[in-house]
């Protein structure tokens, strides 16, 4: 190591190995050291060789039931790492060993060396990984945790066809693709691959960050849906539920809607992170609640990445309850919900939620009715409408529920 950066680098991994600790798909650390040429950072053994060595030895192609085993460990320990403020930045099948040579052995995920600590509200802006595994955004040099479930979509892709989905002969070439090519799901052998599979890997693939599943999410999906397997505690949660937190009332009678229109299948990921929270016999959460979660699953890393200040921005919720009906409104992504096939069907039922007349559109009346305001309250409702008439058009609705206004639009002015 000759350069400022190599060593800074260097004392971050260790850093990184020192803090995070207790997950038994994370190779464990046990000490580093250093001498006049060199550090030696002393990890445990792990026998079994690459999972890109596996996958190769397999001709490429794993069963779906093998390939969901490996797929389970990866977003296990990434959800883990994800929590503690920890994106690892280059995932990809070389960095996940087997502890010995059995064919049911244990992965380990290693090589903490392009990670970094992210805060829940950061974006990071260097271009690190590998050009096969790199998602588009870190392309485009804004990028957070996401990034990470990208090159895990990547994985999963190869495990079930056993080719890259975003291949050329020139990094450069292999970058244009990741940035404007669509994965193949046509050829063999896709058309004998399950449909929950390959939404599975398209939800993971999205090239629009915003609308993919997080580590969590993915262990709840369909393709890997076990109600035996306890899920872990999502971050998501407590951004979505900070930006809830301080939403215009209207904006948040808008989601409640859109929550009402979930089916059971979609609300299991919901349920299973409020039973997380340990609701209270009353079946209400409160700031105290997000809090313990938190503190139940901290480590040295969560520090370090200053996870806790989200619960800063929680403080309105020091004041009231939330309900579990409450808590999907606050704890649902717009923007994943249009990643879903079913999107039109929960807009659609959302909006006729407050479009009572049946004439297309949202007054301000109904609009009042549904938030319990008085007439005194109409000026503030058509601003927040935001259009000439006074009146939202299903494609308003959406996109107001976005935070995009249509005061935006030189059109509605």
């Amino acid at each position: 190591m000759t350069t400022a950066i190599a060593i800074e680098d260097v004392r971050r991994e260790v850093k990184l190995l020192k803090a995070l600790s207790g997950h038994q798909h994370l190779v464990k650390f046990y000490d580093a050291y250093e001498d006049a040429n060199n550090v030696y950072i002393v990890m445990e053994l792990c026998e079994g060789g690459e999972l890109l060595d596996r996958i190769l030895s397999r001709g490429g192609r794993y069963t779906e039931e093998d390939a969901k085993v490996i797929v389970l460990q990866i977003l296990s320990v990434v959800a883990f790492c994800h929590l503690q403020g920890v994106v690892h930045r280059d995932l990809k099948p070389e960095n996940f060993l087997f502890t010995s040579r059995s064919e049911d052995a244990d992965m380990k995920l290693i090589d903490f060396g392009l990670s970094d600590f992210i805060r829940p509200d950061e974006r990071l802006n260097d271009i690190v990984g590998s050009a096969y595994y790199v998602a588009p955004e870190v392309l485009h040099r804004s990028y957070s945790l996401e990034a990470d479930i990208w090159s895990i979509g990547v994985i999963t892709y190869i495990l079930l066809c056993g080719s890259r989905p975003f291949w050329a002969r020139t990094e450069s070439g292999i970058f244009r693709a990741v940035l404007r090519a669509d994965p193949n799901f046509d050829d063999l052998p896709w058309p004998t691959v399950s449909s929950e599979a390959k939404d599975f890997v398209k939800r993971l693939l999205n090239k629009d960050y915003r609308k993919r599943m997080t580590a969590v999410q993915a262990l709840t999906h369909p393709w890997l849906r076990d109600d035996s397997r306890p899920i872990p505690l999502d971050i998501l949660i407590y951004k979505l539920v900070k930006s809830y937190l301080h939403a215009t009332p209207f904006k948040r009678a808008a989601v409640k809607a859109l929550s009402k229109a979930l089916t059971e299948d979609e609300l299991v990921y919901l349920r299973a992170q409020f039973r997380l929270l340990e609701p209270n016999r009353d079946g209400h959460v409160s700031l105290d609640n997000f809090k313990m979660a938190l503190a139940r699953h901290a480590t040295d890393a969560m520090r370090e990445s200053r996870v806790l200040d989200i619960i800063h921005a929680m403080e309105p919720l020091a004041y009231r309850k939330m309900d579990f009906e409450e808590f999907c409104a606050a704890a649902i992504s717009t923007y994943q919900l249009e990643a879903l096939d079913r999107w039109e069907d929960i807009a659609n039922t959302a909006f006729e939620h407050f479009e009572i007349e049946g004439n297309g559109v949202i007054s301000v009346e109904e609009l009042a009715r549904e938030l319990n305001l008085g007439p005194s309250a109409y000026t503030i409702l058509k601003d927040w409408i935001r259009n000439t008439d006074g009146k939202l058009s299903l494609l308003g609705y959406t996109k107001f529920l976005h935070g995009v206004t249509l005061r935006s639009n030189p059109r509605h002015r």
